[in-house]
């Protein structure tokens, strides 16, 4: 598995710690930003990350603002993206079971570093069901493909 991992100015701290979890879990990753406290868009990070997963550079983007809110909203613009705002463990769970989703983002301000990296963990290493859930997907991918 290969991730690409972004935050603006409101998630570079739990961008770091979950950067030391994909070190930790042995998964390839690229950090793409930012790497500064000073105010930028989440849309110029969150977008390229979500644009390089939809050309199949890397298999999955772990996103991280403010709120999440944001990086949902920029990456769920790319085609082919189904990004999921997570923060508890259930839905981390069932959005890869059953939205095969392909990046996740956390807010900072939302929750710890902690839990972060308990969500991020239970996502990596969740697999999609498939079965009914890919019927569900194949449509959502047929309207984007219009």
């Amino acid at each position: 598995m290969k991730v690409i991992l972004a935050s603006d100015h409101g998630g570079i701290h739990l961008s770091k710690e979950i950067a030391e979890l994909l070190e930790e879990l042995n998964i390839e990753y690229e950090d793409i930003g930012c790497n500064c406290a000073d105010s930028v868009d989440y849309p110029d990070y969150g977008i390229p990350a979500a644009e390089r997963v939809a050309s199949g550079e890397f298999d999955r983007a772990i996103l991280i603002c403010g709120t999440g809110i944001g990086m949902a909203i920029a990456a769920n613009k790319v085609n082919g993206i189904r990004a999921a705002l997570v923060h508890d463990l259930f839905s981390a769970k069932a959005t890869r079971e059953h939205n095969d989703s392909n990046v996740l983002t956390m807010g900072e301000r939302v929750i710890g570093a902690g839990l972060a990296r308990e969500i991020a963990r239970t996502w990596l290493t969740t697999e999609a069901q498939g079965g009914r859930h890919a019927n569900r997907i194949a449509k959502l991918t047929a309207y984007e493909n219009k």
